[in-house]
Parts: C-alpha cells; structure tokens; sequence
C-alpha cells in the first residue's frame, strides 16, 4: 500500500525489508485514530532499518504522544524500535458563530529549562506562531536510542509500584549477592526523597569526594555507592523538591559520577509511576527492571502498574520478587502467609516473566540493615535467599544486554 522510503541495510535482506515494510503496513492499516484508520491520514513515510519517521495530518482533538506510544508497542514485535513523528493538527475551522467578536490570537507559551539559574528572554517570532499549522517534529527519547554506559555493562532497576514492601532491603542485598558472584557491582540511590542506601550499608557519615567536577561514588564494602542522602547534612534533613529538580538531580549523580567499571549498576528506585521513573526510562539506559512486591492484593495491583509501565517504555522486566512471603514464629515456629500467598507466581504468570525468588518476613533482615550489616555481608540464614535471586539475575540478563559503545567520551 505505501511507497516506502528507505536506506539499504546491510544486514537485510530484501525479503526482509519486504516482510517487514508489510508487517508496517497491516499495522497502520488496522491502527484507528477515533473511527478512522490512522493510515488515511499518513502524508509521508520513511523507514531506515529499525527507525521509522511518518509524516501525519491528524484530526484537530488527538494525542500525538498517545499515538506515538501505542504504535511503538504494535510495532516493537515487527523490529521497529524507533519512532519519529512529524504531525500538523488542523487549524480552528469557522463555524456558525462566525459573527461573534473574535478572541485575540493567544500565542504559545514559552518552554523554559526549569533547572536553569538563568531564562533567556522569548524574541518576538518566539513568542509569534510562524503558522496555523506548527509541526510537532521532537520524539521523546526511547531506550533503543540510548547508548549504553561505556563503564557499566548492566543496570538494573529494583522498582515497586507502592512504598513499605522492602525495596531498598532487597536491593542491597541483590547488589551484595551479585559482588559476591564475582561482579563488579554498583549502588544508586534514585530514592531522591527517601535515601536509604548510605544508612544500610553502614557508611551515612561518609561524603563523596569532588574530583575534576564529579562526584567519586563512596566505597561501601567494595560496592561503588552513591545517594543523594550521602550530600545531606543529617538524616532527618528532608528533601522537598519539585518534580524538575527531583529529576535534575537524579541525572546529575548519574552523569556526574566517576563511576568506575561495572558489570552491574543497581539502581534503587522510589515507589510509584512519576517523574523520576518516567526520567529514567527517557535518559538512562536500563538493561532490565525487577519488580518487589508482596502477596498483599493491594500491593499486587500497585506492582502491575509497575510492570506496564516498563512494558510501555521497552524496559524489559527481568522478574519479580515476592518478599514477606512466609513468617515463621520464633517462639514456637509455626508458619504463616501473613500476607497472603501465590502474588508474586500470578504476576510471573500474568506477564511471563520469571518469579525470581520469595523472601521470608523476618526480624533478622530487618535488624541486619538497620546495623548497617544486610544479610548478605553478615552471611546469615537468609543470605541463601539473596543469593539465589543473584544467580537468576544473572543466567538470563545477557539477552537483555544492550551494546557498548567503547568510543563513547564523557
């Protein structure tokens, strides 16, 4: 149906472009945009390899993000893994009320740098739209299009979809239990309004060092660590940010770190679906999430939030982690599923991906972090756990791995 446009590539061949300039097509073809196949209203098309650029008239009330979003899902499974999208929406059509006193023309507002310490002033054909018709031309940024770290072969996100589930317990202790399979293994603290990495590890007095403009990552037991509580003055100091400067900051302890080489970055992330999340999905790339929850139905339908959320910005989930599974009672060792059972198996199953382990609800772990000793370093009874959870990390990530570009300067 359509005249695609494309470059060569050497890796396909042209049964392969043919096959897959198809697959394009049932997609924009069965895709509606209200009543209406999206594919009346393409005005250009180009596909270069993965990446595919259309040009769209779209009726005046759509959501080009929406639209850019829910495409890239159609068309993941067909190898397109990039999107760019130049829309015109329809200008104001006179109607009936032709004869009323016109409104004066209201120009766009300017967008501004919210972290910036100075605004430049808007020039007059800034402030003035050029045409009725002005082009969306700027396609948010997607994980296929970001380089990976040239220092970190891996990141990982522990993330949940709701706080009190134990998060930050289980990622120390997977960091831990992945050092000590032989890895090279690093700690960042995303938790930008609750940090709690410096005080689990054992090292909240400690500062990070400022060489040549970047922080150098605090040395916690070998694990290179850095948290925005590590700048703080002390640990009752809050942190009340804005989204933007939440997000700012969040990108500076990535960018601005010394980090060394890594095989894994584990990034502790906050609970919930925001900004900091959504930051992250954009700018950082991720080679895999996994998902902390526990039986409870509530905190259930939080993690699934969780999980669509990857699902929806192509950050694949590794697996889940069901904590607070069982409690046996230390007095007469009776066993109980406090707070339900079977979660974390109907979220694998859900969204096939691998339950990567459970976790019992005991006052050991919780004491172990608290004294700045997780369960893992101490070797306790429930390091096994931590353990396990390591090695199924790791016997599926490669896959997942994104390539390094060794040429890449910071």
């Amino acid at each position: 149906m359509f005249n695609f446009m494309k470059k060569k590539s050497k890796t396909e061949t042209p049964q392969q472009r043919a096959e897959r300039d198809s697959a394009v097509d049932k997609v924009l073809l069965g895709y509606e945009v209200g009543t209406v196949s999206i594919a009346t209203m393409v005005t250009g098309l180009e596909r270069d390899g993965q990446v595919l650029t259309l040009d769209l008239r779209l009726p005046k009330d759509s959501n080009p993000e929406q639209i850019q979003q829910e495409l890239g899902q159609l068309l993941h499974p067909h190898g397109i893994r990039t999107i760019h999208m130049n829309v015109r929406l329809p200008a104001d059509v006179k109607g009936a009320g032709a004869s009323l006193p016109k409104a004066p023309p209201k120009s766009m507002p300017k967008t501004t740098d919210a972290m910036a310490t100075h605004a430049k002033p808007a020039t007059q054909a800034e402030q003035q739209p050029t045409s009725s018709e002005p082009p969306i031309t700027k396609a948010a940024p997607t994980q296929a299009s970001l380089a990976a770290h040239p220092r970190i072969r891996h990141i990982i996100v522990v993330a949940s979809g709701k706080g009190g589930v134990g998060k930050s317990t289980t990622t120390v202790n997977i960091a831990l239990a992945l050092q000590k399979l032989g890895n090279r293994v690093g700690v960042l603290d995303a938790d930008i309004y609750g940090p709690s990495m410096p005080t689990m590890l054992g090292v909240a007095d400690i500062k990070p060092e400022l060489e040549n403009e970047q922080f150098v990552p605090v040395e916690a037991h070998s694990i290179a660590m850095l948290s925005i509580g590590s700048l703080l003055d002390s640990d009752n100091t809050p942190v009340a940010w804005r989204g933007p400067k939440a997000t700012g900051a969040l990108m500076q302890l990535y960018n601005q770190t010394n980090w060394p080489q890594l095989d894994y970055l584990v990034i502790d992330m906050p609970p919930g679906t925001g900004d900091i999340q959504l930051t992250l999905a954009q700018r950082i790339p991720v080679t895999g999430a996994v998902i902390v929850t526990t039986p409870q139905h509530v905190a259930l339908m939080d993690a699934q939030k969780g999980v669509e959320m990857f699902n929806k910005t192509n950050i694949p989930v590794l697996g889940v982690v069901e904590n607070m599974a069982l409690h046996t009672c230390s007095n007469c060792n009776h066993t109980e599923a406090i707070f339900g059972s079977g979660g974390g198996e109907f979220i694998a199953e859900q969204y096939q991906v691998p339950l990567l382990g459970q976790l019992p609800l005991a006052s050991g772990i919780r004491a172990q972090v608290d004294k700045g000793v997780p369960s893992v370093l101490a070797d306790d009874e429930f390091a096994s756990y931590y353990l396990s959870i390591a090695k199924n990390i790791e016997t599926n990530i490669a896959k997942f791995a994104k390539p390094v570009d060794d040429k890449r300067i910071f």
